[in-house]
């Protein structure tokens, strides 16, 4: 079975009608693997509802039904643009071998938001013509093509994966399927058969007494295998119930950090760092209200201060200048008598005569300097140099290093304050407060009820037995023999050997199981020498683990990604036993794996899976690394974007992948 083509219209998100190509290129194409991308809420579980709900219609387990009839899960999924007379329509054309022949069968259903009869419009259509036998009996048709019970195995999620890796042992539902996708439901059958022919001829030999004391255990036991099959659905609902409520809970915790709840119940610490914090802003502040309350202020007028110290000097040297003048000219004109005295050549006295005129003339112009109009005296002059070499650089220098501390702690309070601000108000934190604890409490409950549903299958499943042992017993110690007692004793010879056929047919498909699944795993586990063998038990197909020592390995022991790949190999190893040519569909395939696993999943199990393999993924769980090595193996097929535009809520698809 392959599937060819997918067709959505006006369904969850999908507006208007898009059509998905699932086909390789070409029918010789050995690539197997149909890439589709989108982000979180983007429609891919959507995608993989629209295959169960076009394969099983009302009896399909679609993600999002939970508790709804199915006219009201239908109305729900017609997008939200679609006008009331627009339908919502899923299409799945798909191929399969009968007779040795290919036959190719396109599955239409559609309705609108004012449903007909409460249900869908089924058509099967053989090319362009609508086969109506086939769509009267497709519900039986495709039990025999790909079970229900079974679809699971194939059309499944991360998160299934992820439960089925925790549980000890299987649910009551998987086991169900394993059962029947290994053939052993069809012994199991038999001896039902077979039973009831016992009891048809130990009707005829019983007195009317003994009849009716039959009759009443037959009753009994009739009743107690139909509570059994409603015990099983509800352990069933009570199990998705408890998969719903766990996401809820997350969901709810999410929400609570998100939201602020985890910020509000920090508030207290938060408003305490945000009062440390104003106050240290405020004693720097203060501190700089003393550096201004001094000489700092001055750095305002600091050019005014540097031409004040020049002028000041000048001051100071036409002073000095007009004080020293006539003292040195008197010194000048005894220097000259002294040198004319001394017979001093002329045209050396005549130099020496230019140099002091020289010098006499710069003195003059120096103390003919303008008016004095600052008159600061010497120790002025020397504050004045101080404050402009030493105290306002020093302050200068304090006050930046002090304005960087006060920027700071101003960013410091302003992060608090943001972070107060995003913080939910105490009604609104209160309102997540209870919202996470509701849904803890639901979760509780959940788990509660599945324990008690699984309880009751139990109970139920020892009742049966301990009344089929009745009947056997009243049928040997109370009804006569006479010519039917032959019949009664080979069947009984004949239920004891298919007894023993069951057990040795179970034992031959485990044994083959654990080939397969062991050979999986190790061939998905990037540690050889952890585990040697895997050990199917024969009753409720729980997984055990052994060493090359023959001594087991406790599941605690594999980490959760092991855990994952060992859940993977076991669905693995079901579809290779079973040898149905069936199209594997993964939603969120690589969760909580690291890259070692991831890559061993991505390069071993996804290309060889099947022949046709669906992967439905975000961009951090196939990224660029993953999907470059598919792609360098050629094991896409195609590649599609599931592309959400937030302010019209839809999902557009598109060619190619994120990168």
């Amino acid at each position: 079975m392959r599937f060819l083509e997918l067709v959505l219209q006006n369904f969850g998100p999908y507006y208007g009608r898009q059509v998905i190509n699932l086909c390789p290129e070409s029918q010789d194409d050995s690539r197997s693997i149909i890439l589709f991308g989108g982000m979180n809420g983007g429609g891919k579980t959507t995608l993989m509802d629209a295959i169960r709900l076009a394969l099983y219609g009302h009896r399909a387990q679609c993600s999002t039904r939970g508790n709804l009839s199915y006219a009201e899960f239908l109305t729900q999924s017609v997008n939200r643009n679609a006008s009331p007379v627009e339908e919502a329509r899923i299409e799945l054309l798909f191929e399969h071998i009968e007779n040795d022949q290919l036959l190719q069968y396109r599955i239409v259903r559609h309705w609108t938001k004012k449903l007909k009869d409460g249900k869908d419009s089924l058509g099967i259509l053989d090319g362009e013509w609508l086969d109506e036998g086939l769509t009267n009996i497709w519900d039986e048709y495709i039990e025999n093509l790909l079970p229900l019970g079974i679809s699971n195995l194939f059309l499944f999620d991360g998160e299934q994966v992820k439960e089925l890796a925790e549980l000890e042992a299987p649910p009551v539902v998987v086991v169900e399927a394993i059962r029947s996708l290994l053939g052993l439901e069809l012994a199991e059958r038999l001896a039902v058969d077979l039973e009831i022919l016992i009891n048809r001829k130990r009707k005829t030999l019983a007195s009317k007494q003994e009849l009716a004391n039959l009759e009443d255990i037959e009753q009994k036991l009739s009743e107690k295998q139909t509570a059994y099959k409603a015990a099983i659905e509800e352990q069933s609902i009570s199990q998705n119930q408890l998969y719903e409520a766990k996401d809820h809970q997350q969901q709810a915790s999410d929400k609570f950090i998100s939201e602020g709840g985890k910020i509000a119940a920090e508030r207290s610490q938060l408003k305490s760092q945000q009062n440390t914090y104003q106050a240290n802003t405020n004693q720097v502040r203060e501190e700089m209200k003393e550096l201004a309350a001094g000489s700092l202020p001055l750095r305002l007028i600091q050019p005014l201060l540097n031409q004040a110290q020049t002028q000041g000097r000048q001051e100071s040297l036409a002073s000095q200048a007009r004080i020293g003048r006539e003292v040195l000219q008197e010194r000048e004109q005894r220097l000259l008598d002294l040198l004319t005295q001394l017979k001093l050549p002329a045209k050396k006295l005549a130099k020496i005569q230019d140099f002091l005129a020289q010098e006499n003339q710069l003195l003059e112009q120096t103390a003919e300097q303008e008016e004095s109009w600052l008159e600061a005296d010497g120790e002025t002059l020397n504050y004045l140099a101080n404050l402009l070499n030493r105290y306002l650089p020093k302050a200068n220098k304090l006050a930046q290093e002090q304005l960087a501390k006060l920027q700071n702690l101003e960013a410091e309070v302003d992060a608090t304050e943001r972070q107060l601000a995003v913080a939910a108000s105490p009604e609104a934190y209160q309102q997540l407060e209870n919202n996470l604890r509701k849904s803890q409490t639901q979760l509780a409950q959940a788990q509660a009820n599945w324990e008690l549903a699984k309880r009751k299958v139990e109970e139920l499943d020892n009742d049966i037995k301990q009344l089929r042992k009745d009947l056997a017993d009243y049928g040997e110690k109370n009804i006569d023999r006479n010519n039917d007692e032959h019949i009664i004793k080979t069947s009984a010879k004949v239920q004891q050997t298919l007894k023993l056929f069951r057990e040795r047919l179970t034992l031959r498909k485990l044994n083959k199981l654990e080939q397969k699944v062991t050979e999986c795993f190790l061939y998905l586990l990037h540690k050889s020498d952890l585990v040697h063998r895997v050990a199917i038990d024969t009753e409720a197909f729980s997984l055990s683990l052994y060493d090359l020592q023959g001594q087991p390995v406790p599941k605690h022991r594999l980490s959760a990604g092991e855990k994952q790949l060992l859940a993977i190999a076991f669905l693995w190893g079901l579809a290779r036993v079973s040898g149905r040519q069936l199209p594997v569909a993964i939603d969120t395939p690589l969760g909580r794996l690291d890259s070692s696993h991831r890559t061993n999943l991505v390069e071993r199990y996804f290309p060889h899976a099947s022949n046709q393999v669906i992967l439905l993924s975000t961009d951090t769980e196939i990224g660029k690394v993953e999907v470059e090595k598919l792609r360098k193996t050629n094991a896409i097929a195609r590649e599609y974007l599931l592309k959400y535009e937030p302010t019209k809520h839809q999902t557009v698809t598109e060619e190619g992948y994120f990168w």
